[in-house]
């Protein structure tokens, strides 16, 4: 909670839908970790603003147009998550991901990235890391 103080939210987020609408930030999360932490291939669920603080990450993006070569769980609470583990593609298995496009970037300290709700983004921790993701409508 004292880290929260620090923590300032960007004047991007407000660019969505009025407060009364059920805009506005719905979720503030903090990432540390060390270097090879792992985020699988998942979406989100509203516009996501990922702001690197300490470390660098690498990031890579899938457009939602893509979905079907994401092979997204088809029920339960990981229906955002994909089945494929980019580590180890196995494209017999999923024959469809490895024609679809995608976005790579490397975030370093200082620098945010905007991911749109329901684009499909795994993140890797390239060193020690610290960022900080700003959830809104």
């Amino acid at each position: 909670p004292a880290l929260r103080a620090d923590i300032l939210t960007p004047e991007y987020c407000a660019l969505g839908k009025d407060e009364e609408e059920g805009g506005g930030v719905q979720a503030v999360n903090a990432w540390f970790g060390p270097a090879g932490t792992v985020t699988p291939l998942h979406t989100d669920p509203h516009h996501n603003l990922l702001a690197q603080v300490v470390g660098r990450k690498y990031v890579r993006l899938y457009a939602p147009a893509h979905t079907a070569a994401m092979y997204p769980f088809p029920d339960g609470m990981n229906t955002n998550s994909s089945q494929v583990d980019l580590s180890d593609v196995d494209h017999d298995k999923f024959p469809l991901f490895k024609d679809a496009p995608y976005l790579d970037c490397v975030l370093s300290p200082g620098q945010m990235l905007y991911i749109p709700p329901g684009w499909w983004h795994a993140v890797y921790s390239l060193s020690v890391s610290f960022s900080v993701s700003f959830w809104w409508c």
